[in-house]
């Protein structure tokens, strides 16, 4: 069924987190239901909406990182690419920085 992807222990963390965080923040909301607020993002926003809009940024930063890291890992010398761990705890960083203060 999944055979198109590349299922490596990274994607497979990332989605796995991806879910963990929304079925978190429905008993989130069934608990306590959210309300308009504005943070750093340009725009009145709720819990969801920054989720969605920190998961989009997560992806691009991964999608970033993964097109430019062949050329990143020529650039500093090294044998081997830079592992894609780096883009999951940026992108995570990003996501949280987003959901907390957006």
């Amino acid at each position: 069924m999944f055979e198109w992807m590349a299922w490596t222990t990274p994607v497979a963390v990332f989605f796995i987190c991806i879910a963990l965080m929304l079925a978190g923040m429905t008993i989130w909301e069934i608990k306590s239901p959210t309300t308009l607020r504005r943070g750093f993002l340009p725009l009145e926003t709720t819990r969801g909406d920054r989720l969605f809009i920190g998961l989009l940024a997560a992806a691009y930063v991964n999608l970033a990182f993964v097109g430019v890291s062949s050329r990143l890992g020529l650039a500093l010398g090294m044998e081997a690419e830079p592992s894609i761990w780096i883009s999951f705890v940026v992108s995570m960083g990003l996501l949280g920085l987003i959901v907390q203060k957006g």
